[in-house]
């Protein structure tokens, strides 16, 4: 019986097995004309809105990137929903009701404002898990249709530290085969999932065997050739001239650049430059660079580059430090979250790789390998991109050799790595020797931070990378 607004019954007979209901007409208002139905298997629903819940970091709008549903499909807790993008990183919303999706309220590349209606979801009445406010109507539903959408919305069984996992990588539960007992999801099915479907790169297990160096027999890849003569070829793009102008909306990262860049002016920035000869990292990354491959790990410069720059912040934590607005209070970071600048297709970005303190150089190049192919896919999220105390820009990947880095706020110091040049170079007996050199430009808070010491921190930061075999005697 589906009947809208119907405030009282007084009496209710089945007359027949042919399920027709004679109701007592007094007793009844309808909005509507009456109509009769069977009385078998009836379910009745309620579709709440699903608003946009605060993200953080001040966020109140963000833009619809990617649906993961439609009209008609069926989500459970914790389901992604789509992905949407702020001026911060990419964020990944996932439901928080099982029920039927019956109305996106958004289209790609929408607007989407915080506290607003995302998605209409229909759930079990019953359950009463919706806050009167978020209820918009009760529609009727059948059985039929409550049986097909049973089926192809079956629970999915894991913990809640799996199911984070999955909404982290923007991992549908229902796609992933589920090893456990009663097919339940391990953190194993979705890692295995996750370096299928898009070819990232995983850190190993902590059960991991060490891998044993490679005998004598086994011959080392020959290095590349020489890439400094490489001749960079450029893009060739269709020119298109409209002979209009063309004004768009600052949105995305290039939002957040203009935020981060006006509060990075009212530093008063202090700049150090050196040169680094890297002759001997050149050849201890070769000699490592088949023992990573065969751990599925790229490794290249720039893992060195960070822990060597950890070590530094040891021995200078006000490097890997923050200054209030009022400048005032000085806070020293017990971790170091040393951020990478990456050039993508959305913008620059800066994730970080969290607590290299207690990292290897190993595990460094395997979370920069997840960073790296999380940047390329835009899929970064908050965390990922928040929480920075330290900042290393490697601008030498496109060409350049100097820069004048600009800080981060609220970090107080950042640098500026160039590209590796082979050049001649003396040694203590004045003999001429073929040198990989490469020039470092750093920037510090004038404020806080003095010239001699962003100095003995460059030297200290450079002993470690021209000498790599000396971190040894400090890593942990």
């Amino acid at each position: 019986v589906c009947i809208h607004r119907v405030r009282s019954c007084s009496s209710i007979r089945v007359i027949k097995s042919k399920y027709v209901c004679v109701f007592d007409k007094s007793a009844l208002k309808f909005s509507h004309q009456q109509r009769l139905f069977r009385t078998s298997a009836v379910s009745c629903g309620q579709i709440v809105q699903f608003k946009l819940s605060d993200i953080g970091e001040g966020i109140t709008e963000v833009t619809v990137k990617e649906w993961y549903i439609k009209e008609g499909d069926s989500v459970s807790q914790f389901d992604s929903i789509c992905e949407v993008q702020s001026d911060k990183a990419s964020v990944t919303i996932t439901s928080r009701y099982d029920g039927v999706i019956r109305k996106l309220h958004y289209s790609i590349d929408d607007i989407a404002f915080v506290g607003k209606p995302l998605v209409d979801i229909e759930i079990d009445a019953s359950k009463g898990v919706a806050s009167e406010e978020d209820v918009v109507e009760t529609p009727p539903m059948s059985h039929e249709e409550h049986t097909h959408q049973e089926i192809k919305g079956h629970k999915t069984l894991a913990t809640p530290a799996v199911r984070r996992l999955a909404m982290e990588n923007n991992i549908k539960l229902s796609e992933v085969v589920g090893t456990g007992k009663d097919n339940r999801i391990l953190k194993e099915d979705i890692l295995n999932y996750l370096a299928k479907q898009t070819g990232a790169i995983l850190p190993p297990s902590p059960k991991a065997e060490i891998v044993p160096p490679l005998p004598k027999s086994v011959t080392v890849p020959a290095a590349p050739k020489d890439k400094a003569r490489q001749i960079p070829v450029p893009v060739s793009r269709p020119i298109v001239f409209s002979g209009k102008d063309k004004t768009e909306p600052v949105t995305g990262f290039q939002k957040a650049m203009v935020k981060t860049m006006s509060a990075a002016l009212k530093i008063p920035h202090f700049g150090y430059c050196d040169e680094i000869d890297l002759t001997q990292l050149v050849q201890l990354r070769e000699e490592l660079k088949p023992l990573a491959e065969i751990r599925g790990v790229k490794l290249s410069f720039m893992p060195f580059f960070i822990k060597a720059a950890s070590l530094g912040l040891l021995q200078y934590p006000i490097l890997n430090a923050s200054l209030d607005e009022n400048c005032q209070n000085v806070t020293y970071k017990a971790s170091h979250n040393i951020g990478v600048a990456m050039d993508t297709e959305q913008g620059l970005i800066v994730p970080n790789v969290k607590n290299v303190q207690i990292c290897s150089v190993f595990d460094i190049a395997s979370e920069l390998n997840r960073l790296q192919s999380l940047g390329s896919a835009g899929q970064l999220g908050t965390s990922d991109l928040t929480g920075g105390t330290f900042t290393l820009s490697n601008i030498g990947t496109i060409g350049g050799t100097y820069a004048k880095p600009v800080i981060l706020p609220p970090e107080v110091a950042i640098g500026a790595l160039g590209k590796i040049q082979v050049v001649p170079r003396f040694n203590g007996k004045g003999e001429v020797f073929k040198a990989q050199i490469m020039n470092v430009s750093w920037s510090a808070d004038h404020r806080i931070i003095d010239g001699a010491t962003m100095a003995r921190f460059s030297n200290l930061w450079k002993s470690y990378v021209e000498n790599p075999a000396s971190m040894l005697l400090d890593l942990k």
